[in-house]
């Protein structure tokens, strides 16, 4: 049970811990050596970072021609196969990026795929339509439904192994079908450039709540706030009792290293609500700060607040749950092999040295990867600000008022009972908001989410029902 309240805080259980008993995963960065006394596990690369306060001496335009060089050699070494590479193309500067320097610094032909969603608040298509006169690719677009994501979801809690709070890896995993059935087996994708150049809301977040904590009785500051989340239709900032009172929780703690993410493990906690009686007694001790804190390394107190975001970013979010339930799990899935080229050790060492300002300049994200993507993409794309991929969540899972015949099955009071970990009856209210089209932001679709997969991972993995895996 340790495990399920750690993906319910990080998205993902912390290293070694996996959702299952008797089951370990390797920390990022390790490798396990086994010989006849036994094995052990060697780290043999981390995340790091100068300490505070180290001059730069070189100009952002030195280091973003270093950087170019860098992640051509990147995308080149990436390149490397016996079968055609593709790439996606979200329309965002990441994988636009890329796929600008496969067409601008190689001989290699480009096919890149995107995904397309019915809600405007998740479709990006306009940019990649951008994108794509631009580069003169030629791109395969997959219009995903809400339905679909429904339909497929049963099929990505399969591949991923592990309860999840998001559905976004179940487009994913389609779109890694499409790419297949257009006889590619390898993409390049944009993954890992937030982690490594601060491209995230999150980090412009605790940049704010930093500058709020030297003034904590301010009314004024807290209102830088309500510059971020331009991409959605209601954005938590721009309510100003409930934005002090949430982003304004926790601002004494802002030199802990869990500082920037105390909001977003706040968020996903919620979740917790909904466990059983028994479940709850359980986790009764859990600390999720100090079980985050005591797997870091000891220099981290002398990093930047900026590393510090980093770092927690990669350990948990980009380790756990990215690069796994939402990447090569639902690639794999469909015998894709994903490959990324701004998670090079080389170029995060190199964004790692850099000093904060030239990676969050003000609250412009990746101030020195769009100057390195001078000239290679149009502005629009290159200095647009960030979008994260999202998916349908709740909404996914209902049609004219009726649940999806598994998710009815599952969500049953009888079965959440035998199963043991949920609260009846709590579920059965979220169940129904969520059907009403009552779910309250991320909170409500999260704790849908992670319950619905829990049920399926238990249905699946621990009372072992069959799973019919047609395409």
């Amino acid at each position: 049970m340790g495990a399920l309240g750690q993906i319910f805080t990080y998205w993902s259980a912390l290293p070694p811990g996996t959702a299952f008993a008797g089951i370990a995963t390797l920390p990022p960065g390790h490798y396990l050596a086994v010989d006849e006394r036994g094995s052990r596990l060697v780290r043999y690369w981390d995340w790091t970072f100068p300490e505070e306060g180290e001059p730069e001496s070189r100009s952002p335009e030195d280091c973003a021609e270093e950087l170019r060089a860098l992640l051509i050699d990147a995308v080149h070494l990436q390149l490397r196969a016996d079968v055609p590479v593709g790439a996606y193309l979200s329309g965002g500067l990441d994988s636009s990026l890329v796929a600008a320097l496969v067409k601008d610094f190689s001989e290699a032909s480009l096919r890149t795929f995107s995904l397309t969603f019915d809600d405007a608040e998740l479709d990006e298509s306009p940019f990649q339509r951008e994108a794509v006169r631009h580069l003169g690719t030629q791109n395969a677009s997959l219009r995903c439904t809400s339905a679909d994501v429904g339909a497929a979801f049963r099929r990505a809690i399969w591949h991923a192994e592990t309860p999840i709070v998001r559905t976004a890896p179940t487009p994913l995993m389609l779109l890694s079908r499409h790419v297949r059935r257009h006889g590619y087996k390898v993409v390049l994708t944009g993954e890992g450039a937030d982690e490594v150049f601060a491209g995230y809301d999150l980090f412009k977040e605790a940049k704010i709540r930093r500058f709020w904590a030297r003034a904590p009785q301010s009314r004024l500051r807290p209102r830088a706030l309500e510059l971020l989340y331009p991409y959605l239709r209601t954005s938590p900032a721009t309510a100003p009792a409930f934005s002090q009172r949430f982003f304004g929780a926790g601002l004494e703690q802002v030199n802990e290293p869990y500082f920037a993410h105390m909001p977003r493990w706040t968020t996903t906690r919620r979740i917790w609500r909904y466990f059983s009686p028994d479940v709850k007694a359980t986790l009764a001790g859990f600390d999720p700060y100090g079980a985050f804190k005591d797997t870091l390394p000891r220099a981290a107190a002398r990093w930047s607040g900026l590393a510090r975001d980093q770092y927690a970013e990669a350990h948990t979010l980009l380790s756990g749950y990215l690069l796994s339930s939402q990447g090569d799990r639902m690639a794999m899935a469909n015998s894709v092999e994903g490959r990324f080229p701004f998670l090079d050790h080389r170029v995060i060492e190199f964004a790692n040295r850099l000093p904060p300002r030239y990676k969050l300049r003000g609250l412009t994200e990746k101030y020195i990867l769009r100057k390195a993507a001078q000239d290679l993409l149009p502005d629009a794309i290159r200095l647009r600000v960030k979008q994260p991929y999202r998916a349908p969540d709740s909404q996914s899972f209902f049609r004219g008022g009726c649940a999806e015949g598994y998710v009815s099955e599952l969500l049953d009071a009888r079965r959440l009972r035998e199963a043991g970990y949920f609260d009846p009856r709590a579920v059965q209210q979220l169940v129904a908001k969520c059907r009403d089209g009552r779910a309250v932001g991320f909170g409500d679709n999260m704790a849908f989410v992670g319950i619905l997969s829990t049920m399926l991972v238990d249905d699946l993995f621990v009372r072992r029902k069959a799973l019919a895996l047609a395409a």
